[in-house]
């Protein structure tokens, strides 16, 4: 029997998704949704381990004598958005919703574990990962690491899913090697000498440093970065006087680095630290920059990359999977478990937004918009995805 027709009745999975999306909890936070993962693990018979990274839960399937291991993951976390969506199982927290599908991926990983737990048809050890704070770059998987996840439970590779609208409801899409960018913050502080706006001459402005390092950055990845490669420098913020009639003491300015390799990143923050100090020097002024790396670049290993679109071909069939997907300039910190483990990261389609309806009808259905919902048709897929790599990969010689 197909996989995927093992979970025929998918109504359990659809209610469970929809109660963590209607409880959505931010990072490091996640107690109930901890909680209520560890508690079905428990009662599907795994063993179970609370506390990784403080929200983190970890379960644990042994079968056989087989010594293979593999990890499974998938994030726990919400967003601090106001949903905008009316249906039933809308957030019933004012300022937090599920915008970008860590529900669904909590229960695809929950379907899955359930299905194992049941069929004892493997021949070795998977390790559940139910990672917290994905979100915001607070590094869940990094502090996970830290916790020693991979001492504590030893995966030989590690494999995760995320809902993304690319076009086929179910479809996968992955390539075999960086798929996602490094997210970076980065805000520069000039210090001049404030006075009143009317005496320009008895102060230094730092609004006008800042106004020209803003303009200097919008060219800095074309001067540093190869035109082979894809890297994005964007400034999204600017900050001066609160008063109109002020010239203050200091203003900012800020934004995000992406990039797919470390060595871009470097290159980046580089320039911008040159720019900064030069043109702060300029107008007579000082610079402070920060430059804070949340997370480094999705890079899928080559082998397991292959396994996996193997196996999504046989849960799905060739015309679904896109084994080239062009790599995104989103990030994800899955990153630093494939800085350590051999893996692959994948994307799963969510569809078009009709499954939505009678709320909003057809159109995209974008991550991290206050009108997204995850897509229940997909669980049993995303499901028999995770139930057809621990099986192959747990049998491999």
């Amino acid at each position: 029997m197909n996989i995927v027709d093992s979970f025929a009745d998918i109504s359990r999975f659809v209610a469970l998704r929809r109660d963590i999306h209607a409880h959505p909890e931010l990072g490091f936070e996640e107690h109930r949704t901890s909680e209520l993962v560890a508690g079905l693990l428990r009662e599907w018979g795994l063993e179970v381990h609370t506390g990784i990274a403080g929200t983190g839960v970890v379960g644990v399937l042994r079968c056989g004598t087989g010594r293979r291991t593999i990890g499974l993951r998938a994030d726990l976390d919400a967003l601090p958005l106001q949903e905008e969506n009316r249906f039933a199982h809308r957030s019933v927290h004012d300022g937090r919703m599920h915008a970008c599908g860590h529900d669904g991926h909590t229960t695809m990983l929950l379907a899955a574990a359930w299905h194992l737990a049941q069929a004892r048809d493997v021949d070795g050890t998977v390790h559940f990962i139910f990672q917290p704070a994905e979100e915001m770059g607070k590094a869940g998987a990094l502090k996970m690491i830290q916790d020693g996840l991979f001492e504590r439970f030893p995966c030989e590779a590690v494999f995760a899913l995320h809902n993304f609208p690319i076009g086929n409801t179910g479809g996968f899409a992955l390539n075999h090697g960086a798929l996602m960018a490094s997210s970076n913050t980065w805000r520069v502080t000039v210090t001049g000498r404030g006075t009143h706006a009317s005496l320009p001459h008895t102060g230094i402005d730092p609004v006008g440093a800042v106004v020209d390092l803003a303009q200097q950055l919008q060219g800095l990845v074309a001067r540093v970065i190869p035109s082979t490669e894809r890297a994005l420098l964007a400034v999204t913020q600017l900050q001066g006087s609160d008063a109109p009639n002020v010239i203050p003491d200091t203003a900012a300015v800020g934004g995000t680095v992406r990039t797919f390799s470390v060595e871009a990143t470097d290159k980046l923050e580089e320039g911008l630290r040159r720019l900064a100090a030069g043109i702060a020097q300029a107008h007579g002024c000082t610079a402070e920059v920060m430059f804070r790396r949340a997370s480094p670049p999705v890079v899928n290993h080559a082998a397991e990359a292959a396994f996996a679109a193997q196996v999504m071909r046989e849960v799905v069939g060739p015309a679904m999977v896109d084994e080239d997907f062009p790599a995104v300039m989103g990030a994800e910190d899955f990153a630093h478990m494939l800085r350590v483990r051999p893996g692959c990261y994948a994307f799963i389609g969510n569809g078009d937004g009709s499954h939505r309806m009678p709320d909003h009808g057809p159109g995209p259905c974008i991550i991290h918009n206050t009108s997204f919902d995850f897509n229940d048709a997909i669980i049993p897929i995303g499901a028999s995805y995770f139930v057809r790599l621990a099986q192959q990969w747990l049998a491999r010689p």
